[in-house]
C-alpha cells in the first residue's frame, strides 16, 4: 500500500515523505497514496548493543524466543539490532520482513571461567585469539565481540582477559577480513591494550580515563555505554560480597559512569546508544537509554539511536529508494526524548505494525 505521510522528516527537518507499493521511499509523490498524518517521522531506531539470543537468567535463547525479542524491539521503534554476542545462530531470522534487521557479531571470545558460563567460546589459550576472530569474523555480520576484562577470582577484582600482542594481532585479522571488533569492558586496565590495538569500538567503558578517551577521540573509537545496564552495578556489588575489592571497584564505577560518558562526548568521542538487552536487561527499552544519554550531557541523544548510529554501521536514512524503515511520533523527541517510549506509528519495509 502507497502512502503519504505528512508530517517532519528527521534529521534534515524536509516536509512530507512517499512510500511506494513496494515498500521503499519515494523520491516523488506517488498517485493514489492514501495520507497519513506523521507529525514527526524517524528513520527506525537502532539499538546499537542488544543480545537477541540471551534468555532472561543468561542462557540461550530458543530460536522462538529470539522472534519475540525481536518484535519486542520492533514495538519499541527499534528497527535496526547490532547483536553484541549470542550463544544462539539467528541467521535464519535473516531477510524476515517483518522483523528488524540484525547485525550479528556471532559467539563472545573469552577465556575459561572469566564470563558468564555457556555465552562465549572460551579459548584455553589466548593465542588462539586471532584464529578465533577469524572464524568468528566469517560467522557474523561485520562484527567480532571479545570480552575484553572480567572478575580474576584469583586477584579478587576486574583483570584483562588477553595480552596486548595478541590483541594487535586478533584486531588484525578481523579487519582483514572486513570485520570490526568490539570489547566488553567495565574497568581500566584492559583498555590501553585494546584501544592500541586500534579496536573500533568499547562497550560500557566504565572505567576509561582522560588519557584513554583523548585517545579514542583522536582515533575516532566509538563509545556505547549502556548506562541502563550500568544502573545494575550496585546489585552485582551486593551480590559480591567474598569479593571485596571487586564489589567496591563496582559501586565505584557505577558512582563515576555520567562524569566519564560526558567526558567523552566533550573529547569528541562518538557515542551510541545500547541497552545490552538479553539476560538481565529486557528488550524495547532503546528509549530509556536515550533518556540516560540525554542526562549524560548528548548533544544528540536520540541521533545516537538513529541517524547517526545508522550512518555508523553503514544502513541508510530515508533516503529515495531506501526501505521504508520508520517510526512516527506526536511530537518532536528532540526536545523530550522520554517521547521515544510511545510511537504512534511503526513502519517495517512499508508495512505498519
Amino acid at each position: 500500500m502507497a502512502l503519504h505521510l505528512r508530517g517532519t522528516v528527521l534529521p534534515d527537518g524536509g516536509r512530507d515523505l512517499y512510500v511506494d507499493d513496494a515498500g521503499l521511499v519515494s523520491a516523488s509523490p506517488v498517485p493514489g497514496a492514501d495520507a497519513v498524518d506523521a507529525p514527526f517521522i524517524l528513520p527506525g531506531l537502532v539499538d546499537a548493543h542488544c543480545h537477541v539470543g540471551i534468555a532472561t537468567g543468561g542462557s540461550a535463547a530458543t530460536l522462538e524466543e529470539c522472534e519475540e525479542q525481536a518484535v519486542t524491539e520492533r514495538g519499541a521503534g527499534a528497527l535496526l539490532l547490532r547483536d553484541c554476542g549470542s550463544p544462539t545462530d539467528t541467521t535464519a531470522l535473516r531477510g524476515r520482513p517483518d522483523l528488524p534487521e540484525i547485525i550479528r557479531a556471532a559467539r563472545h571470545l573469552a577465556r575459561p571461567k572469566r564470563y558468564i558460563p555457556g555465552l562465549a567460546i572460551d579459548l584455553d589459550d589466548p593465542a588462539l585469539l586471532p584464529d578465533a576472530v577469524a572464524a568468528q569474523a566469517a560467522a557474523g555480520d561485520g562484527w567480532v565481540k571479545l570480552v575484553g576484562d572480567w572478575i580474576d577470582r584469583g586477584v579478587g577484582d576486574l583483570a584483562p582477559l588477553w595480552p596486548d600482542d595478541v590483541l594487535e594481532a586478533a584486531i588484525d585479522a578481523a579487519h582483514a577480513a572486513g570485520a570490526r571488533v568490539t570489547a566488553h569492558v567495565f574497568g581500566t586496565d584492559a583498555l590501553p591494550g585494546l584501544i592500541e590495538a586500534g579496536i573500533d569500538c568499547i562497550e560500557h567503558g566504565t572505567g576509561l580515563t582522560d588519557e584513554l578517551i583523548a585517545e579514542m577521540a583522536s582515533r575516532g573509537t566509538a563509545l556505547v555505554p549502556t548506562l541502563i545496564n550500568i544502573d545494575n552495578f550496585p546489585d552485582i556489588a551486593a551480590g559480591a560480597s567474598r569479593y571485596p575489592v571487586y564489589a567496591e571497584h563496582m559501586r565505584d564505577l557505577h558512582r563515576t559512569v555520567r562524569d566519564t560518558v560526558g567526558k567523552a562526548l566533550d573529547a569528541g568521542v562518538p557515542v551510541f546508544a545500547g541497552t545490552d538487552a538479553g539476560g538481565g536487561i529486557r528488550h524495547g527499552r532503546i528509549a530509556e537509554e536515550v533518556e540516560a544519554l540525554h542526562r549524560a550531557g548528548h548533544p544528540d541523544a536520540v541521533g545516537a539511536a538513529c541517524w547517526a548510529a545508522r550512518v555508523w554501521l553503514g544502513r541508510p536514512l530515508l533516503d529515495p529508494g531506501a526501505p521504508a524503515d520508520l517510526v512516527v511520533y506526536r511530537e518532536d523527541p528532540r526536545v523530550d526524548p522520554a517521547i521515544l517510549r510511545d510511537p504512534a506509528l511503526v513502519l517495517l519495509g512499508g508495512r505498519a505494525y
